[in-house]
């Protein structure tokens, strides 16, 4: 990006906002900063509640390096928004079985959509926000495409893997070219008051607090048998809704042994959710790791979203079937518009409906859909 422009940054208290907003400052834009409120149904709950909410401190701070910077900030509320296009999508997947990824919708719906036409609206050329991703013109294709961070312990390509090409043309990662340490130090060099501050985790309106907690205020508990793989009823979960494939921890059933040694483990093997009947109300539990029922060669995906507009041509690529997880090599079969499977090369461990498969061609991410069944 060669000429001057207005761009609006979404600064969000924490330091790789912080630093993309400097970094565009010192290259001679105009830069405005934007602090969004996405979620304040702690703002009208119990103390006990509110202390899971950190909007406030992040405010603060975010208005403390816009002070530094040299920068004005506004506060918008985009909660009602939130509400209506993530949160209630984030009940019906739960309520359903499923288990959603709301960062991924909040990126489409809010930060991408709300937000772009928030700034375009205070005459902004371009927004940009603090995401280890990069955006790059490809001049033979005339598409954007969407890339991989630089520092491969950070990259969040997985969550943007919905926008379009509108929203990418609009949009800027300035930390997307740095390592994660580049970053802090920089902080620390400009003088930010959140330089050393520690990186948000979780699900952005939940904060740090026990989710089944969180989960049972809007959905109601229904217990129900927890069985084996032999078909032996060995407790009772609390309800479908509050578990995951795979997970371990939570499960109410640690210290018991198995009738038999079931496959994958022995008798004191540790325990793992491998699937959810919501006909009848059963949590299906295995013991090991690599219990057979936890592995899946492939999946299939709807509600596909693809970075280019069109799906990709049939061919070999690589996949994530959640964050963090290692690029698996696949092949692509597009069913429709909206629709894929996937092939894996090597069996995929916990495959989870209402995750997001995400694709890529080396470092560029292609887009994605929504996990089905694996």
């Amino acid at each position: 990006m060669s000429k001057l422009q207005r761009v609006v940054v979404g600064l969000s208290g924490g330091v790789d906002s912080a630093v993309t907003a400097w970094l565009l400052k010192q290259q001679g834009h105009e830069v405005i900063g934007i602090f969004m409120k996405n979620w304040e149904e702690d703002d009208r709950s119990s103390d006990e509640d509110s202390r899971y909410c950190s909007s406030n401190i992040d405010f603060v701070d975010a208005a403390a390096v816009a002070d530094v910077i040299g920068i004005e900030i506004e506060h918008v509320n985009f909660a009602a928004e939130y509400k209506d296009r993530v949160f209630a999508e984030f009940l019906r997947e739960y309520s359903a079985g499923r288990t959603p990824n709301p960062d991924i919708l909040c990126n489409a719906e809010i930060k991408f959509k709300a937000f772009l036409d928030h700034a375009m609206r205070l005459g902004a050329e371009k927004i940009a926000t603090g995401h280890y991703a990069r955006v790059r013109f490809n001049a033979a294709t005339e598409k954007h495409e969407l890339l991989k961070g630089l520092d491969p312990t950070k990259d969040q390509s997985y969550f943007l893997h919905r926008l379009n090409q509108k929203q990418l043309a609009n949009t800027l990662f300035p930390v997307g070219e740095l390592l994660k340490t580049e970053v802090r130090r920089l902080a620390l060099e400009i003088g930010l008051p959140n330089a050393q501050k520690k990186d948000s985790t979780g699900i952005c309106f939940i904060g740090e607090r026990p989710f089944r907690e969180f989960l049972n205020r809007f959905i109601a508990k229904a217990p129900g048998p927890i069985k084996n793989d032999r078909g032996h009823t060995i407790g009772e979960h609390v309800g479908l809704s509050f578990y995951t494939l795979g997970q371990r921890q939570g499960l109410g059933i640690g210290g018991l042994k198995a009738k038999g040694a079931p496959r994958g483990g022995g008798e004191h093997a540790p325990w793992f959710v491998a699937r959810k009947d919501m006909a009848h109300n059963t949590l299906w539990v295995v013991q090991g790791h690599d219990h057979p029922w936890l592995l899946s060669n492939e999946l299939t995906a709807q509600d596909a979203s693809w970075v280019a507009g069109a799906p990709p041509g049939t061919q070999a690529l690589a996949a994530k079937t959640r964050y963090r997880q290692l690029d698996a090599p696949c092949h692509l079969a597009v069913q429709a518009a909206d629709a894929f499977k996937l092939a894996f090369s090597e069996q995929q461990w916990a495959v989870t409906p209402g995750q997001s498969a995400v694709l890529y061609n080396g470092e560029v991410c292609l887009g994605g859909g929504i996990i089905t069944a694996p």
